[in-house]
């Protein structure tokens, strides 16, 4: 978390005002796996569900986050700036296709044997995975509605805020109340949400590699650097883009800059957060 924080302060040090979001990818799963061992060892012991798993992960994440980035802050002589991670609930549809297909694999490998125990006793979904055991996969529905959306918005400009960790807490509307629902949103569709709804300048997403390609690891492979949605859209149609890596990032991208004329997206390597920002590196995408 100090070298992301010292990216997120670098763009602050560059005049912007930042949302930041983040994944959980490792965090869910281990979470999932402490709270399913829990459930077999003490008897009596309800499932633990998802959600909830999904929300302990954006505070144990915004906890490690938000103390990093204070003390960067602090660092850079930045003292007017307060940092605060919002629990952020996403409302997703309980008719979405992605719940009839669950592909999202998280937590431990199992046995076959543990598979069926798994299936009948929690009422998991559970299929291979390549040959190395079997594993419990949840859906992976569209984001349509950031719940503590109006929050976010009063504390842009006076607070650096952490919100929609892990894509958000997954949640169906039952009338006035929200019910938990078995999912991970992908962080992606949802940061590309939030900065729309925002009305967010550019956003930016922040990975391993300097720039997105296509024909990636081939001999022919390009570096893209300003293409635009159309372009990018195309690349994604044609299977560029590997489904669990960069594609929905570029799908995300895709959706944030044709959202509104003069929107932009950046995809860059972490540490060129400040150059992604000013033009020099990255893959720009605009209408």
């Amino acid at each position: 978390v100090k070298e992301t924080s010292k990216a997120i302060v670098d763009l602050i040090e560059a005049d912007c005002d930042v949302i930041v979001t983040h994944g959980n990818g490792p965090q869910i799963g281990m979470i999932n796996n402490a709270m399913a061992a829990l459930t077999r060892e003490v008897e009596g012991q309800p499932n633990t569900p998802l959600s909830v798993c999904v929300a302990m992960s954006q505070a144990y994440i915004g906890y490690d986050l938000q103390n990093a980035l204070r003390e960067e802050l602090l660092n850079r002589g930045i003292t007017d700036l307060p940092v605060t991670t919002m629990v952020t609930q996403v409302r997703v549809d309980a008719d979405d296709p992605a719940f009839l297909d669950p592909t999202k694999p998280i937590g431990h490998f199992m046995t076959k044997e543990e598979a069926v125990h798994a299936v009948n006793q929690y009422d998991y979904v559970v299929k291979e995975d390549a040959g190395r055991g079997y594993r419990r996969v949840v859906a992976s529905p569209a984001p349509k509605e950031i719940i503590e959306l109006q929050a976010i918005k009063g504390l842009i400009g006076h607070e650096l805020v952490i919100a929609c960790g892990g894509g958000g807490i997954p949640v169906v509307r039952e009338g006035n109340h929200l019910t938990g629902a078995s999912a991970v949103i992908d962080k992606d569709w949802t940061s590309s949400l939030l900065a729309q709804e925002v009305d967010a300048d550019v956003l930016i997403i922040l990975t391993a590699i300097e720039k997105a390609a296509i024909n990636y690891g081939k001999e022919n492979q390009q570096w893209l650097e300003h293409i635009t949605v159309e372009e990018a859209q195309k690349h994604i149609d044609n299977g560029e883009f590997a489904a669990g890596s960069m594609k929905p990032k570029m799908e995300a991208a895709v959706a944030f800059a044709k959202s509104k004329a003069g929107r932009k997206a950046i995809i860059t390597q972490l540490e060129k957060s400040r150059e992604g920002i000013e033009g020099k590196t990255g893959t720009h995408i605009e209408l």
